[in-house]
């Protein structure tokens, strides 16, 4: 994919520098990320979300295929709501990840566009005679995030009228008289919302957020807020050798769903003990060099592997967030490891503290 919808009908969007980031073009930062970081903190920030891609499921047999493909339940989802869920191979391992919604007449899948052809074609080759039908809606919607404590204010202030939601909860409004819907994000610790809307209206709205208080936000702040809330990616921390369990998602699984591929494995785990390796976070601190693929060392001993890493900047000074897979015995949060030559200490997921600007888990790397 090329540039979102946002570049496309964005013409003088600021002086915004550009990447390529999970399969499309985006705004990587408008100046300064560290600052556009903390407005997602501490205010309110908008972020373009075109780098998702939306599919839309149809046919009688949708709910029933669906729930047999994915890890999460679909059969019991309620209209409005969505979930997180993997998409395993047979063997277990992770294909992709994606949101599922219940729209009622449809189901709603989101996911990033650097993983829309590997979906999409996974689930060409399991539709067989099921009353299914796949349309990708990528060209007709596009979307914008709006996170921060003052998300839900700045929306109201721009003319959305938004009751209370669930985490996941999506819903249809209208805003200035254009059709778009609404999504609640995941992380109640975090506020933010997702507004899907018509490509052609992206820019109108993009004006409207910034004009209420939001603060434009590139990708590379967006980098910064996922990996001190412990998000792993796809494609960079979660892995198609990776199983299920090791990435610490216990909200992508469940376990009373019955049968979907790969479920055979991801049950075997469970019932018969459990993974080697866990996701977890690090914390080191300074803005010293780890980047992904260091290794982690423990006695001596190489004990697992760094998958992200951001340097963030806090009001006491700078650190060092990054996260990775380490043996399941050695990752005790307060753990001392070596990445690299430099110092770190395992961390609880998430690792709000450090973004808060708590010192409690560094106070041993400043004695």
């Amino acid at each position: 994919m090329g540039p979102t919808a946002l570049q496309i009908h964005g013409e003088g969007l600021g002086a915004a520098r550009l990447a390529d980031y999970r399969g499309a073009t985006t705004a990587a930062s408008f100046g300064d990320a560290q600052a556009e970081f903390s407005a997602l903190r501490e205010r309110c920030g908008v972020y373009d979300l075109g780098f998702r891609a939306k599919l839309s499921l149809t046919g009688g047999d949708r709910v029933r295929w669906l729930n047999g493909m994915v890890t999460n339940n679909i059969r019991d989802l309620a209209a409005g709501q969505g979930v997180y869920a993997f998409l395993l191979n047979p063997q277990g391992h992770i294909l992709g990840d994606l949101f599922a919604y219940n729209r009622g007449e449809s189901i709603a899948v989101d996911t990033d566009c650097g993983q829309l052809e590997k979906i999409v074609a996974t689930f060409d080759h399991y539709i067989i005679m099921d009353d299914v039908e796949v349309a990708n809606l990528s060209e007709r919607l596009t979307t914008l995030g709006i996170g921060g404590p003052n998300a839900r204010a700045v929306l109201v202030a721009a003319g959305f009228a938004i009751a209370e939601m669930r985490p996941l909860q999506i819903a249809s409004a209208k805003w200035r008289g254009l059709e778009c819907s609404v999504v609640r994000g995941e992380n109640e610790s975090q506020p933010s919302h997702e507004i899907w809307i018509a490509p052609e209206n992206v820019r109108q709205l993009w004006d409207a957020l910034v004009a209420a208080g939001a603060v434009p936000v590139g990708a590379e702040a967006l980098e910064l807020q996922r990996i001190v809330s412990g998000i792993p990616r796809y494609g960079m921390d979660i892995r198609e050798r990776d199983l299920p369990q090791e990435t610490e998602q216990a909200r992508a699984l469940n376990f009373n769903k019955g049968c979907y591929v790969g479920q055979e494995i991801v049950e075997r785990i469970r019932s018969r003990g459990t993974v080697h390796r866990k996701f977890t976070g690090f914390v080191a601190g300074g803005a010293v060099e780890i980047a992904a693929g260091a290794k982690i060392v423990a006695g001596e001993k190489e004990v697992g592997e760094i998958t992200s890493a951001a340097s963030v900047r806090l009001e006491s000074g700078d650190a060092t967030v990054a996260l990775g897979y380490i043996r399941r015995e050695i990752g005790v949060p307060g753990r001392e490891v070596m990445i690299g030559t430099s110092r770190a200490t395992v961390a609880q997921l998430p690792v709000e503290d450090v973004a808060r600007g708590r010192e409690s888990v560094l106070e041993h790397h400043r004695a």
